[in-house]
């Protein structure tokens, strides 16, 4: 009883103070269970507060699963030979964004694996032809580690935010879930870079991913803590079939809702949103995931012939409200959990 009343004021301190020791998280994570209800409610709250009962609604571009990493998780990993390949044209994703903001959409989010067929020039000019079309829209990139150069043109051409999860922030566990060739130390890099170019960046890690410990649960939140990003995305490990961790056990989804809500409480401004994975993991998973402090959503606006080709992991969600023709069905679940959702850039705003 005394920890837990010890835990529930670290609760209270982080919503305060937007600040904890690598050891106090530990304590709440160690007993999360016991603390989740109260947690849940305080990050609630404060989003409300902050936020309103508006969501974000962000449409989301798969616009290629071609990748060169081989990544132990991912099921677009390049040594998967079962992955039906596709890479959008720029025709493509012109008229996914003109679809998306017709159905209310403001920030459209290009994400893709790294895939060299997108050269810069051609990247950085669909870029600033969607600014062009839509001078009132942000512009999302997520296409992994490049060159500090490379991210300037991106931002020169008018992308707005860059999204680049670190998955962990552990070296050791990095290397547990990367092949050789990937180095922790660049990914922190690249956001280094980025934030300094000036996007609104975004990272995240994986919850429950194979070998992860609160330790390295911890050392996530500590790295976020840090590097105060704009925004964050985490979302339960899910395996797929075809990779080394195929027989591995998904991520803990009350885990993923209990760290969504620390997250809030450590970083009230950010943009949080409730992942597809946290939907895919259980039914209300989306849902649970804005009660627990998220306030950003991301339907998928790819072309439907291809949406469920973009397999990350095992039965990954992409129609129903996962669907951005469907935002109606998107709109009637968030108003039955009171909430409901904005037409608007959502940009990131630090407190006034």
């Amino acid at each position: 009883m005394n920890m837990i009343s010890t835990a529930t004021k670290l609760i209270i301190k982080l919503a305060e103070g937007h600040h904890l020791t690598q050891e106090e998280f530990r304590i709440l994570l160690e007993n999360y269970k016991d603390l989740q209800n109260d947690a849940t409610a305080l990050a609630r709250q404060k989003t409300v507060e902050r936020f309103g009962k508006g969501i974000y609604i962000r449409g989301l571009i798969e616009i290629s699963n071609i990748c060169k990493n081989d990544c132990y998780y991912c099921g677009l990993r390049r040594s998967n030979p079962h992955c039906r390949r596709y890479r959008l044209t720029s025709e493509d994703i012109l008229a996914c964004c003109q679809k998306g903001y017709t159905l209310g959409f403001r920030t459209f989010v290009l994400q893709g694996g790294e895939d060299g067929g997108f050269s810069t020039e051609e990247l950085c000019d669909l870029v600033a032809t969607i600014k062009q079309q839509h001078p009132d829209c942000a512009v999302t990139l997520s296409v992994g580690e490049r060159s500090r150069s490379v991210y300037q043109q991106f931002y020169d051409a008018g992308a707005d935010r860059y999204l680049l999860r670190h998955e962990t922030a552990d070296e050791q566990h990095y290397r547990q879930l990367h092949p050789e060739n990937l180095s922790p130390k660049i990914r922190k890099q690249c956001l280094k870079d980025l934030k300094e170019i000036g996007f609104q960046v975004g990272t995240g890690f994986l919850v429950g991913s194979p070998y992860q410990t609160i330790d390295h649960l911890c050392a996530d939140l500590m790295f976020i803590q840090d590097f105060k990003p704009h925004m964050i995305g985490i979302g339960p490990f899910i395996p797929h079939k075809d990779t080394p961790f195929g027989q591995m056990p998904a991520g803990d989804l009350d885990l993923t809702c209990f760290l969504v809500s620390l997250l809030r409480l450590g970083h009230p401004n950010a943009l949080i949103p409730a992942t597809t994975a946290m939907g895919t993991l259980a039914i209300n998973g989306r849902e649970r995931a804005i009660l627990a402090g998220a306030n950003v959503v991301m339907p998928n606006l790819s072309p439907p012939v291809h949406r469920k080709d973009y397999t990350l992991y095992n039965n990954k969600l992409s129609d129903g409200a996962e669907a951005a023709e469907s935002k109606d069905v998107l709109e009637a679940r968030l108003h039955a959990i009171g909430y409901h959702t904005v037409i608007d850039r959502g940009d990131f705003q630090s407190a006034s």
